[in-house]
């Protein structure tokens, strides 16, 4: 009978384990949307290649609203933020920057027309994410991501500043809506780091990716900008976060400033503590939102399991 319990009990300290090593693998990170503008944003979300899906691929966001999905591990794509749209009662119509073309609110596969805010992942399966926000591709609309619950550096990354008003007017786009990249305004291989700009040593930051990285340090403003401009972050969920206004960076102003578009000299370093601030606010709190996902097949594996101990 002893020899009976201790078989009994082992049995159920292993299929403890499996379940546990089971259910594990199907954790999920938590993305959520936050629109803090003045104005409806409609947010495009694109998965990479060999990603599933998400919920939606484009909604719309109206001033005030947020909206969170599930992704699972090993999920990477891009979300960005659509400004101007005009949309039909039947979901048909088109957005004025990052708009994805495909006619509709979803964006169906599609990704988001030039010049573009974007948010990059790629979530890791038990190891680290790697994220960032990029204006490889132009800018649109300010944009930040912040990592909740993780492990890690998790640093928040984006762009504060209303980069608009300082675009050269050479890359500005469609009346200063949004600010084209150099590469995108001229197509020159040095801007663009293809042919034989294709390498590291051989494409260097230019005078209108300075301009970007000025304005927004922590963002990619050109193709090799990684030094600066990757960060990571294990087990966290994240908050991608339009038009993170802050009464403290407005208030730094110069209001001369204010007038011609340019930033006073004191910015940057308000924006560098400013997400600082949030980021030790992040460690203070550090409730993640994680969840786990229990599809059918581990639902019924786990009632197997009860029903044999």
């Amino acid at each position: 009978m002893a020899r009976f319990s201790c078989y009994h009990f082992s049995i159920i300290t292993f299929l403890s384990f499996v379940l546990v090593v089971f259910l594990h693998g199907v954790t999920a990170a938590t993305f959520t949307f936050v629109n803090k503008c003045d104005y409806t944003v409609w947010p495009g979300i694109l998965a990479n290649p060999g990603s599933p899906t998400l919920e939606s691929t484009g909604f719309e966001l109206r001033n005030g609203g947020s909206r969170s999905f599930q992704a699972p591990t090993g999920w990477a794509g891009r979300f960005w933020g659509r400004t101007g749209c005009s949309f039909d009662d039947s979901g048909h119509g088109s957005c004025t920057t990052g708009d994805c073309d495909s006619g509709e609110i979803e964006c169906n596969g599609a990704g988001a027309t030039p010049p573009a805010t974007l948010a990059e992942f790629t979530l890791g399966s038990g190891s680290q994410d790697f994220y960032d926000v990029s204006l490889v591709d132009g800018y649109n609309l300010p944009m930040i991501v912040e990592g909740n619950g993780g492990s890690g550096e998790c640093a928040t990354t984006g762009c504060m500043t209303d980069l608009n008003k300082k675009c050269p007017s050479e890359l500005k786009f469609d009346g200063g809506d949004a600010c084209k990249s150099a590469c995108d305004a001229f197509g020159n291989p040095e801007y663009c780091c293809s042919g034989a700009y294709s390498s590291p040593t051989a494409c260097k930051p230019s005078i209108y990716s300075e301009v970007f990285k000025s304005a927004c340090p922590k963002s990619y403003s050109y193709a090799f900008d990684d030094a600066s401009s990757t960060f990571t972050c294990t087990g966290a969920d994240y908050t991608i976060t339009f038009c993170p206004n802050s009464p403290s960076l407005k208030s730094s102003k110069d209001p001369a400033a204010e007038s011609t578009g340019e930033s006073g000299p004191d910015t940057d370093s308000v924006q560098a503590a400013a997400l600082a601030s949030q980021w030790l606010a992040n460690l203070a709190t550090a409730d993640s939102t994680r969840t786990q996902l229990y599809f059918p097949a581990q639902f019924g594996f786990s009632v197997i399991i009860f029903l044999f101990l």
